[in-house]
């Protein structure tokens, strides 16, 4: 695993190179954790529905395990159409890839 080199890793400017602006960031970032800190909530459930965490990581925290992946584009978040946006105030949908191995 990686060893981590500074305070804000992954770098702010990698994670805004993959979405189109920090509100975006925050809250695709949050979405995802959220899933990851469920999935880890129901493991011993058995169900299977939630995507595991799809980057091998150094960190613990459900949130920067999220960053990670948006570094890595394993998550994509669809971006509406205005006219959806601008009758509507919910966020982005957001999906974790399927792992392809």
């Amino acid at each position: 695993m990686a060893k981590r080199t500074g305070l804000t890793d992954p770098p702010i400017e990698a994670l805004l190179d993959r979405v189109d602006s920090k509100f975006t960031l925050v809250t695709v970032a949050a979405r995802r954790a959220r899933q990851i800190n469920s999935y880890y909530q129901g493991l011993g459930d058995g169900l299977g529905a939630m995507i595991p965490p799809q980057v091998a990581s150094v960190s613990s925290k459900p949130l920067s395990v999220a960053l990670e992946e948006i570094v890595a584009d394993k998550i994509n978040h669809n971006k509406r159409p205005e006219a959806v946006v601008a009758a509507s105030v919910d966020a982005p949908v957001v999906e974790a890839t399927e792992p392809t191995a």
